[in-house]
């Protein structure tokens, strides 16, 4: 699948604004924007710097604003909306296409008869982002103006400049001849400085805040939508048919200015990992059967997920950012995604990074499940995390029979599950009159459903949630296995997950015909419908592989259907069924209105993994369990291009929201295909 779009999108500035491009560096950085080139979130801009990998992420620089002279007309290039609603200059008209190749954004300016080029890429492991104007057609010169629009500000915030005054300087980082090719921006004492350059055009500085952009989706979110930048610098240079221009913005002194080279080691590694994941398919498809171009997409995007975080003395330590643009690496997304994003794609090596990494964070038998922007010290209040870290070692394991790796790690799960098992924080303990894991106190959110605002907890869940006990159960299958592999004792295990058993029955709801969704909450059993009653059948330790099914053929089979009939959207499982009366169907507005929305009806496409494991489980057909994935196709051309959003409105036509590109919605439906691949 080719995502390529003509005047047709590029053209109609609110089809364009919606379209946004993400490009990544590996160690948390990014930039982005839309393919109109206006700026709709704060959280747009060419470099987005991680300073203190993964996270210390800081907008420094936001845009730039190109203009072409071609046969002495002016073309405006760049397109910017302002607070008083106006839009000016309009340069989204002068697109005649964009395209994504690979990851990389591509546009191409008409301006009469020349034809203007231009693409972003960051190189792999710096915070260093390359742009790119080559002129492909033209009968003339072509003389180009750039202006580099920068910032200094932590990601999640805003600009209102009131005076502020950054230092410039010409920069040697690219003279030739003793000519200055670059600028030096330092915006404060301490602050990191940007160096910005084209080798072929000398920077005039400049020191001109522009005021009072207009960000439209900060709007619709309930935030400040007003921002201030700074115009830093200006080159100018004329192109003739055929050259090519690289503009450089990097927080080092001395970047690899060669800019061919750089995009050629991108353009290779992204050759390797779509080799990697053609590797791993399941031996029954052949060499002929290509796998479909949008899957390919996937794969690529997965990796935009991946990043360093070093440990002590783990220095090739990896975890995964959650999503772009606002998310960290938090450990319940990680353990979720890690399956999907490494083990689906070919690259167990990664996955083995990311286990060993997360091991050295376990505290009181606990995973975090945030690492904070600002500081060190992980936030451990979740309940799944720890739990999903199971399921991501089995997958591991499954696919690697790494032996090492499952004895290095074996303690530290042999100390969280004793941990589960006398009580750890939060009241996580498991209940001995029944076998099933108790979690939650007053005013925290412990599970995936844990939106909070101020001291409101929208859905406290405290009790004995239905994915946490699946969960659990899985975990204690999971240690058997692992302790008779390494010849350890493995009884006890065995004897806490058929207590777990047992008692499971309790979840099944007679009356409705699904799962409570959650037990012994001091409000009693919960029937709400929700889509955690699907992991019961998904997760591997329910039914196959010799285990005994926590849920009957019958109950199964009641399950799929009825999650199909309410929950099933074109891109996930809605979070409550429409029938609720708390149910809210669209998403937007303040933090109240939309953390409001967020569990209670609002459609999660992380979801439609589970959902289609477990439809496959149950009816055995992988023809009709793909069909559920197949609305995803047109998904990757409608919001963050070539990826996966993190929720969707409950109600038709279930818009996309939330973030652009969400690591565990990725990583499930990449996991998903492979499943109905392989049977």
């Amino acid at each position: 699948m080719s995502i390529e779009f003509g005047r047709e999108i590029c053209g109609d500035l609110s089809s364009a604004q919606t379209r946004e491009w993400l490009v990544t560096n590996g160690i948390g950085g990014y930039a982005s924007g839309t393919v109109a080139g206006v700026l709709s979130r704060r959280y747009h801009g060419l470099l987005v710097a991680a300073l203190q990998p993964p996270l210390g992420r800081t907008l420094l620089l936001a845009k730039l604003d190109e203009v072409a002279t071609y046969d002495d007309i002016v073309y405006a290039l760049h397109t910017d909306r302002w607070a008083d609603g106006s839009v000016n200059p309009r340069g989204y008209r002068q697109i005649e296409s964009f395209a994504l190749e690979g990851t990389i954004p591509r546009w191409r300016f008409a301006c009469a008869d020349a034809l203007l080029e231009k693409r972003i890429w960051m190189q792999y492991g710096a915070n260093t982002t390359y742009v790119r104007y080559t002129l492909c057609r033209a009968t003339k010169p072509l003389k180009l103006s750039i202006k580099a629009l920068v910032n200094y500000r932590d990601f999640h915030g805003d600009t209102h400049s009131d005076g502020w005054r950054m230092n410039i300087e010409p920069s040697e980082i690219a003279a030739t001849s003793g000519e200055h090719r670059g600028v030096c921006i330092t915006a404060a004492p301490g602050a990191k400085p940007l160096y910005l350059a084209i080798d072929r055009a000398t920077a005039t500085p400049a020191h001109d805040w522009y005021y009072n952009f207009d960000l439209a989706v900060e709007r619709y979110r309930g935030l400040t939508d007003r921002e201030d930048h700074l115009h830093a610098a200006t080159w100018e240079i004329t192109l003739n048919l055929g050259e090519s221009i690289v503009f450089v913005a990097s927080t080092e002194a001395q970047p690899n200015l060669d800019g061919a080279k750089v995009l050629k080691l991108y353009r290779e590694r992204e050759q390797k990992l779509l080799n990697l994941w053609k590797h791993n398919r399941p031996a029954t498809i052949t060499h002929k059967q290509n796998s479909p171009a949008w899957i390919e997409h996937l794969v690529l995007a997965a990796d935009q997920f991946i990043v360093d975080r070093r440990v002590n003395d783990l220095p090739t330590g990896k975890t995964i950012i959650a999503g772009y643009h606002w998310f960290g690496d938090w450990g319940r997304d990680t353990m979720i995604s890690l399956p999907g994003l490494t083990i689906a794609t070919g690259r167990a090596d990664i996955a083995r990074s990311i286990l060993l990494t997360f091991a050295k964070y376990v505290d009181r038998g606990m995973l975090p499940n945030r690492f904070p922007d600002v500081g060190e010290v992980p936030e451990y209040n979740t309940v799944d995390a720890t739990l999903w870290y199971f399921e991501a070692i089995r997958s591991y394991y499954d696919a690697t029979a790494d032996d090492d790796l499952l004895a290095e790690l074996f303690p530290v799960l042999a100390d969280i599950i004793d941990w589960h098992c006398r009580g750890t924080r939060y009241n996580i303990h498991l209940d001995p009159s029944d076998g099933l894991l108790y979690a939650g106190a007053a005013g925290v959110q412990l599970t995936w459903m844990d939106a909070k605002v101020d001291d409101w907890v929208v859905t406290p869940r405290i009790g004995k949630p239905i994915e946490i006990n699946a969960l659990w159960y899985t975990a204690l299958r999971t240690m058997a296995k692992f302790a008779r592999q390494l010849g350890k004792p493995y009884r006890e295990y065995e004897a806490i997950a058929d207590r777990t058993l047992a008692k499971f029955s309790r979840f099944w709801n007679p009356q409705t015909g699904y799962c409570y969704d959650l037990l012994d909450s001091p409000d009693g059993d919960d029937p709400s419908l929700r889509p955690n009653q699907i992991f019961a059948i998904s997760l591997p330790g329910n039914g196959v592989k010799g285990y005994a099914p926590l849920l009957t053929p019958t109950q199964q089979r009641g399950t799929i259907d009825i999650c199909g009939r309410l929950l099933l959207t074109s891109h996930g499982l809605r979070s409550l069924a429409p029938n609720h009366p708390q149910y809210r169907g669209c998403y937007g507005g303040d933090r109240l209105q939309r953390d409001g929305a967020y569990h209670q009806g609002t459609t999660w496409g992380w979801l439609l993994g589970a959902f289609v494991v477990a439809h496959l489980q149950v009816y055995g057909d992988s023809a009709q369990a793909r069909q559920f994935l197949e609305p995803m196709v047109h998904h990757l051309r409608s919001h963050g291009l070539g990826t996966c959003s993190e929720i969707f409105d409950g109600d038709a036509p279930m818009a996309p929201r939330g973030c652009i590109a969400q690591a565990w919605t990725v990583a499930e439906v990449l996991r998903a295909w492979v499943a109905t691949e392989r049977q």
